[in-house]
């Protein structure tokens, strides 16, 4: 089963590369992985896709929380959330094709942000599902180059579990604080 995972980390240099290794060193496959900065100085969010069972998923989020920069993390797999990626697909094209891409471009809600004589640049953001729906669609005309982010996820309604809280952020700032890990 495919875990959607979020952690909120202290921006600091290393941090990523702590987090990567421990799912290295237990065998998981990273499938997705997105980090970007919060609205909360300091703080980065990373949102990590990771195929396992629930115990080992459970485990693995466990030994992320004896990370010093790891603040908070929660599996979103259970969770009511919005989840959306984000593609350009660069597909050839035609005086006879154009037509058709155009179309499948407004079904699919994408845009068109480059054009040239033999090709056509969209973006499309949604849910994995959409956006592979529109990749299969396209393949038939020639898709010339593909790139596509991460996962990003967020929790439907209220603030969420996904953020710390003012008390969270009062610790964590607080003078001769020798703790830099926030309670989860």
């Amino acid at each position: 089963m495919k875990h959607t995972i979020v952690a909120l980390l202290e921006d600091h240099p290393g941090v990523l590369n702590r987090v990567v290794s421990m799912f290295r060193r237990r065998n998981f496959n990273i499938e997705s992985l997105t980090v970007g900065h919060t609205d909360q100085p300091g703080v980065s969010r990373m949102t990590i896709v990771v195929e396992g069972t629930d115990t080992h998923v459970e485990q693995v989020t466990k030994q992320m929380h004896k990370i010093i920069d790891v603040l908070k993390i929660t599996d979103l797999t259970a969770e009511k959330s919005v989840i959306s990626e984000l593609s350009l697909i660069k597909v050839s094209t035609n005086s006879a094709s154009r037509s058709e891409i155009i179309q499948l471009v407004d079904i699919y809600k994408a845009r068109i942000v480059d054009v040239s004589a033999d090709s056509l640049m969209l973006e499309v953001t949604g849910p994995e599902e959409k956006i592979d729906s529109l990749v299969s669609l396209l393949r038939p005309f020639g898709i010339k180059e593909m790139v596509r982010t991460g996962r990003v996820a967020m929790v439907r309604g209220g603030s969420g579990p996904t953020r710390l809280s003012d008390d969270d952020l009062e610790v964590r700032y607080r003078p001769n604080n020798r703790q830099s890990k926030v309670a989860v």
